[in-house]
C-alpha cells in the first residue's frame, strides 16, 4: 500500500456512499491508521450524482483536496456509468468496482478502461437480505476481497457500532450477512 491508500466512492444522493465512506475509515481506524472520510455533492438532492472520497495511511494525512488519483473506485449505481467519467485519475494498477448484474468484461468495454475491474449485484443482494435497495454496505464486501484494505472483522464492528441500536440486532445482522454476500460473489 502507497502512503497514503484513497477511495473514491460514486454513487447518487440518497444511497449511501457517505455512509460507505465512513465505515470504511472507521474500520481502518480501528487498526490505529489516519484515516479521512468526506463527501462531494453538486445539487443538493436525493438521486443526484455525488461522490465520496476515504483515505488510509500509517502517517498522518495532510491533504483535503478530493481524492483524484484513487487506488480503488467503488460505483454504487451503475446508471452513473454512462454519464460520470467514474474511471478519471484510476490507473491500470487500480481497482474498479462496481454494483452491476453485468460481468466485469462488458463494464470494461463499455467504459473503455484497461485496469482490474470487478463487478457484484449489490442492489439484489441488499434487498434480499435487508429488504432495501442499499447497495453500499454490500460495495464494501466486494472493497475488501479485492483490496484487503480492511478486514471483514473491523467492518463487522464498524457496522455493529453505528447500526444495533438505531436499527436492531435483526436488521444489523443482515446488514453484515449482505456485506460478506458481496465478498464472496464479486468477480
Amino acid at each position: 500500500m502507497k502512503d497514503i491508500f484513497e477511495i473514491r466512492i460514486h454513487g447518487r444522493g440518497g444511497q449511501g456512499a457517505k455512509t460507505a465512506a465512513q465505515f470504511i475509515v472507521e474500520a481502518a481506524l480501528s487498526k490505529g491508521k489516519h484515516i479521512q472520510s468526506f463527501p462531494e455533492y453538486g445539487p443538493e438532492r436525493a438521486g443526484a450524482p455525488m461522490k465520496a472520497f476515504a483515505r488510509i495511511s500509517d502517517k498522518e494525512i495532510r491533504t483535503y483536496a478530493p481524492v483524484v488519483n484513487p487506488e480503488v473506485v467503488i460505483v454504487i449505481d451503475h446508471t452513473l456509468l454512462d454519464s460520470v467519467d467514474v474511471t478519471e485519475g484510476l490507473g491500470e494498477d487500480g481497482v474498479l468496482l462496481v454494483n452491476t448484474p453485468h460481468d466485469s468484461d462488458s463494464i470494461k468495454k463499455q467504459l473503455k478502461f484497461n485496469g482490474k475491474c470487478m463487478t457484484v449485484d449489490a442492489t439484489k443482494i441488499a434487498i434480499e437480505a435487508v429488504g432495501r435497495n442499499l447497495p453500499n454496505t454490500p460495495m464494501i464486501g466486494a472493497l475488501i476481497k479485492a483490496t484487503g484494505c480492511i478486514s471483514m472483522d473491523d467492518i463487522e464492528e464498524s457496522i455493529n457500532h453505528k447500526f444495533l441500536k438505531k436499527i436492531g440486532e435483526e436488521k444489523t445482522k443482515a446488514t453484515i450477512n449482505a456485506v460478506k454476500k458481496a465478498y464472496e460473489e464479486v468477480k
